[in-house]
């Protein structure tokens, strides 16, 4: 989780570095403009890559949880199933004696 506000403050910081550079730099009107386009973009990029990392990460946690999952209910149904043959020998057994 660290690591995600990390990514968000490193984001809103270079964003409003980046905001304040372009404010406070001599340029023309059209100039400014178009730094602010290109910024924008930019930003929006990261933005997007970021966001693909952390479902790309998610859908391999995801898949990890499921193949545990599965084992795990594997195993107890081989248990149930191991518990209940053993109880039907033990009630066939006491029938017979």
């Amino acid at each position: 989780m660290s690591s995600d506000k990390f990514l968000a403050g490193f984001i809103a910081g270079g964003l409003l570095g980046a905001i304040a550079g372009i404010l406070l730099a001599p340029s023309s009107g059209k100039e400014t403009r178009e730094l602010i386009a290109e910024k924008s973009q930019q930003t929006k990029a990261k933005i997007e890559d970021s966001v693909n990392e952390i479902h790309s990460k998610a859908n391999v946690i995801m898949d990890d949880i499921q193949k545990k999952g599965d084992e795990l209910l594997g195993k107890v149904q081989n248990v149930v199933n191991c518990s209940k043959k053993e109880l039907l020998a033990s009630k066939e057994q006491e029938n017979n004696n």
